[in-house]
């Protein structure tokens, strides 16, 4: 396929009418006639070979393949978008723009907050948006990535994107601090009999994977996509978390949960930012990895020891 032989316009055209399903709502939604959409739609039947849209009754639904193209194309439409919208320079202190990053509670907790000062003090047109980070995004990681300037997750997750790292953090478990069945350190038969709370898909990080080599099991009676609400979950009742180090710092003395060190050599983990090669050369994108390299580092050396007074009363640490 020669790319220079197709009319771009049609990509456009094709994301409305796939999303849309109605000529006309298609035509509105991207400043075009009736006719020319109708247009348009022939057009790109005649390069698929399909239909894309077929009648049912008084309205349409997509064919099989109009189905395989509606994510693609969002997908070619996010990229062209963000492709011509690049800059050869970026002054921050003068540009207004804005960022959208996928992250966690927790990231956005640790090292969002310290981003979002950072720009505050040295780039006021600068916004930033963070949305939560979808349970799919290791399914289709290039459509995530293709809608957004970055991802915020630990290494071991997805692969194959460029990166940046950002900070270094551990895994602590926190159970209630009235939870008579725990004694003054965590054991791999307490982590195996305990009800536990998890973040989402946490058996797809390289901590939880860890736990699965060492034959346990988690019993998993609740699932939330926060990992700030997991202390709240544990408070009063039997069960266990696994949450990060710096976030059970930061959360220090609002629950009343102990923070324990785990009963093995934890993983430690390894927060980067992740985006979609597009962003690479563009210069508004640079200074942003630039400036989270540097508020990373800035995390970095702040990393919390053991003597830090924690979520509960203090570490208790692994013997």
């Amino acid at each position: 396929m020669n790319l220079a032989s197709l009319d771009l316009n049609l990509v456009v055209a094709l994301r409305a009418l796939l999303e849309e399903r109605n000529v006309t709502k298609a035509g509105r939604r991207i400043g075009l006639s009736q006719p020319a959409t109708s247009a348009a739609l022939a057009r790109l039947r005649s390069h698929f070979n399909d239909d894309l849209l077929s009648r049912a009754g008084g309205h349409y639904e997509l064919t099989a393949l109009g189905l395989a193209l509606l994510d693609r194309t969002a997908t070619a439409c996010d990229l062209l978008e963000r492709v011509f919208t690049s800059q050869a320079d970026f002054d921050p202190a003068r540009e207004e723009h804005e960022f959208t990053l996928i992250a966690s509670d927790y990231a956005v907790a640790v090292f969002g907050a310290e981003l979002a000062r950072t720009i505050h003090a040295e780039a006021p047109g600068i916004r930033l948006r963070f949305k939560q980070a979808p349970t799919e995004a290791i399914e289709d990681t290039t459509a995530l990535l293709s809608a957004v300037d970055g991802l915020l997750m630990p290494h071991g997750i997805i692969r194959g994107f460029p990166t940046v790292d950002l900070y270094r953090d551990s895994w602590v478990y926190i159970v209630a601090d009235d939870n008579p069945e725990v004694g003054e350190q965590l054991t791999l038969d307490d982590l195996a009999r305990l009800p536990w709370v998890t973040y989402q898909r946490t058996y797809d990080a390289p901590a939880a994977r860890q736990i699965g080599l060492l034959g346990i099991e988690p019993r998993v009676e609740i699932s939330v996509d926060s990992f700030q609400l997991m202390p709240l979950l544990v408070a009063g009742t039997r069960r266990v978390a696994l949450i990060q180090g710096r976030l059970a710092e930061r959360l220090g003395g609002l629950v009343p949960v102990r923070v324990m060190e785990p009963p093995y050599d934890a993983v430690p983990l390894q927060e980067a930012l992740w985006w979609h090669p597009a962003h690479t050369h563009d210069a508004a994108h640079i200074w942003l990895r630039e400036t989270a390299a540097r508020v990373g580092e800035a995390v970095e050396a702040d990393r919390p020891t053991s003597s830090s007074p924690p979520i509960g009363e203090r570490v208790v640490k692994r013997g």
